[in-house]
């Protein structure tokens, strides 16, 4: 009987073994492959620097010989290499004792000094300054070590903080005991406490703003709440043996917020005003205040819980009356975090909104709060504000979607009078534009591209428009003699049958179209914001090396991300489960229906954080067409995850949407193969949503993989967590068993 076990256990081996090897190749070419296009894009600048507030500027570009720094004079349309690349090299080399080439200095950034005579850098560890007319350097010291980044939620207590000094630095506020006081400067003994009413659970902040004529003073009065904290363990800490606890501040979904309440002291005549609270109750946020210039009145920006109503009130320091000046409301969501935008001007305010349905500009008037004129308008939205001149009346802005015929996510630029009249195109081509403006916005340097078209970068005169000359054209001579393949740009209906819903496909290196490939695609559907890159790039969003395996993989934006129309962006309202999947699948269906090759019997999903919520949800709420999904440290269920971004999009109070949208509470549904990764240190989204899931499944009986990992906080997993998403994939869609990793190195 052992001899019958051992011949069938060896028999498998060899069969196992064998079908390995012939995997290996396949592996090794998927991992060589981003090393294998790397740099291979010649005359590509990423970054333009203007220095200061002249008419030049420079940047680096990678040419076929290495890097190279070139300086431009706008004004002149003059251009040259921004120093003598072989000076630098010569005295960096003696300096460091180190072998450095002119084509390859140890640099990517570096900053004019000494009215443009010298220049700084970091290299080795160290500063450096080279004068560029003599070419002698200077050790500058060792680079100062990174501070650690702060934790990304945590609040400052405001119950305490330095002493405020008032513009004319003659009068100081200051807090005792939770209330607010103020002394003149250097007299600290002739303190007057302005607030009596303070305790540790209703104290007054250390967010306190003067007037800018120094004789008023804006205070708040803060009630306090507890806030939520998560704690996770760090099980393998490279500094200690033993395990360590980790505590954050985690407000989620439904938790009591502090509540502020502005408070007003008019110093010259001893009057205090406070805002009445039922103008602001149930608060969401209370900020950005800001005093008119002639300390008459004062604003501020109060978000109520829902995000469906968002109102900057004005306050009259004289009267103490509050009125609003814009109330934008709405059915579904304001889209505070990623749209909003407000600038006060001397007498006027420019404001976007969505009311229209699509978001633009628009002008109040600010002693009376009366909309004057809306300044952009169309089936197109304002992306961005860049500058407003208030002295030409007008607006530089990115916006997307006027151009007919053009992907509706390209970013163009425009200029347009405040009066809405002049609407100007300062960029036309078919691409995704990235500006660069001089200081006074005299000049920008536009680079173009798009996913299918090599960037093309050129000086442009802002006040038409109008190309002053081509500064570089890119080269992918070096990228096309690899065996790369470039990415497409596909369009096709969404659910309606009438919204074009953008996406790209990438196809292996060795694609044959003969063969049946399965379809795996990369999700992140986060409403705030669009995800499919538009910019050329020789592998966008590191499709390329999944592909290589053997798979066709694509990225879509679908219904419910946002930069399209209001309504296309609502979709995902107190629906976060939607995540675009109606349009996604009838996307593939197009695509399959123009590539045949397609295989959608095999599809596979995977994405991170939101974009893992996704993954596991294609599983649960379309089964029949998501047959394999990887999801790394996904929001499972949005009660457990952060509260900004999940009430914004679903809603206050919590109610049932939360449980429909769970994968939680519908991991009964699961049908297909689903691996989930998660870092154990992840203080972006709590861990336990991705632990309540597992515990989910396994209460249902649903098989699953889950792969923890040690130490790594929150991301894809590492090289560790892509080695087991690509061999899930493998395994489950081609049907095949990857090879050990030992063998693949």
């Amino acid at each position: 009987m052992k001899k019958f076990f051992l011949l069938l256990f060896c028999s498998s081996l060899i069969v196992t073994m064998g079908f390995t090897q012939e995997n290996i190749a396949i592996y090794k070419k998927a991992e060589d492959y981003p090393a294998k296009i790397k740099d291979k894009v010649y005359h590509a600048p990423n970054s333009i620097q203007w220095i200061g507030s002249t008419y030049e500027f420079w940047y680096m570009q990678l040419t076929a010989k290495g890097r190279q720094f070139i300086k431009v004079n706008a004004a002149t349309l003059q251009k040259g290499a921004a120093f003598e690349h072989e000076r630098v090299a010569a005295a960096l080399q003696q300096a460091t004792n180190r072998n450095i080439s002119a084509d390859s200095l140890p640099f990517s950034t570096f900053n004019y000094v000494k009215n443009g005579t010298a220049i700084e850098f970091s290299a080795f560890k160290k500063n450096w300054e080279v004068d560029i007319e003599n070419y002698t350097v200077t050790d500058k010291g060792n680079v100062l070590p990174t501070p650690k980044n702060e934790y990304w939620n945590n609040r400052r207590d405001d119950s305490f903080g330095e002493p405020v000094f008032s513009p004319d630095r003659n009068t100081v506020a200051f807090l005792k005991n939770n209330n607010i006081y103020i002394h003149p400067s250097g007299k600290p003994a002739e303190a007057v406490q302005l607030t009596f009413d303070g305790s540790p659970n209703e104290y007054y902040s250390n967010n306190m703003r003067w007037s800018p004529d120094s004789k008023k003073l804006i205070g708040q009065k803060v009630k306090k709440v507890t806030v939520r904290t998560i704690n996770f363990v760090e099980s393998s800490p490279t500094e200690q043996l033993q395990p360590i606890l980790h505590t954050r501040n985690y407000p989620k979904p439904g938790d009591a917020l502090p509540q502020y309440q502005p408070v007003l002291f008019n110093l010259s005549n001893q009057s205090v005003f406070a805002v009445d609270e039922k103008l602001i109750l149930n608060q969401y946020s209370l900020s950005a205040i800001q005093w008119h210039k002639n300390s008459n009145s004062f604003t501020f920006e109060y978000n109520q819980r829902g995000h469906q109503q968002y109102i900057v009130y004005k306050m009259d320091a004289v009267t103490g009356a509050v009125t609003p000046l814009i109330d934008e409301r709405s059915k579904t969501f304001i889209d505070y975090s990623g749209k909003k935008y407000k600038n006060n001007l001397d007498n006027e305010v420019i404001w976007t909104s969505e009311r229209d349905g699509w978001n633009h500009l628009y002008l109040y008037d600010y002693e009376t709060g009366n909309l004057k004129n809306q300044i952009t308008s169309d089936n197109w939205v304002v992306r961005k504000v860049i500058e407003v001149n208030e002295n030409t009346r007008t607006i530089i802005f990115e916006g997307s979607g006027r151009e007919a015929a053009q992907d509706p996510y390209l970013i163009q630029y425009y200029m347009v009078n405040f009066d809405g009249t002049g609407l100007k195109a300062l960029t036309n081509e078919n691409a995704q534009h990235k500006g660069s403006f001089s200081k006074d916005f005299k000049y920008f340097v536009d680079c173009y591209s798009r996913i299918d078209m090599p960037q093309v970068t050129v000086l442009r005169e802002t006040a038409t428009g109008k190309i002053l000359m081509e500064l570089e054209k890119a080269d992918i001579t070096a990228l096309q003699k690899t065996d790369w393949r470039p990415t497409e740009v596909f369009s096709a209906k969404g659910r309606d049958g009438v919204t074009d819903i953008w996406g790209i496909i990438t196809r292996p290196t060795h694609f044959n179209p003969t063969k049946k490939y399965p379809v795996i695609e990369y999700i992140y559907a986060g409403p705030h914001n669009s995800f499919v890159p538009k910019n050329f790039s020789p592998n966008p969003s590191a499709l390329g090396e999944l592909a290589e395996l053997g798979f066709i993989v694509v990225q879509i934006d679908g219904m419910g991300t946002s930069n399209r129309s209001k309504a296309f962006h609502d979709v995902c309202w107190q629906n976060l489960k939607d995540a675009g999947f109606p349009d996604r699948i009838a996307w593939l269906k197009a695509a399959a229906a123009k590539y045949p090759y397609m295989d959608l019997n095999r599809v596979g999903i995977y994405g991170t954080s939101a974009g893992g919520q996704s993954a596991a949800g294609g599983l649960l709420f379309h089964p029949d067409f998501y047959k394999v999904g990887v999801a790394s440290c996904g929001c499972h269920d949005n009660r457990i995850d952060k509260m900004w971004w999940n009430e914004q999009w679903m809603g206050y109070p919590i109610g049932p949407q939360y449980t429909s949208s769970s994968n939680i509470d519908n991991a009964y549904r699961l049908q297909g193969k689903l691996m989930l990764i998660l870092g154990e240190v992840d203080d972006n989204v709590d861990p336990a949503a991705t632990y309540q899931l597992v515990n989910a499944l396994i209460k249902a009986n649903k098989d699953h993989e889950f792969v923890l990992i040690p130490g790594m906080g929150h991301s894809s997993g590492g090289n560790y967590g892509e080695q087991k998403r690509r061999d899930f994939f493998v395994q489950h869609l081609l049907g095949e068993t990857p090879p050990g990793w030992t063998k693949k190195e």
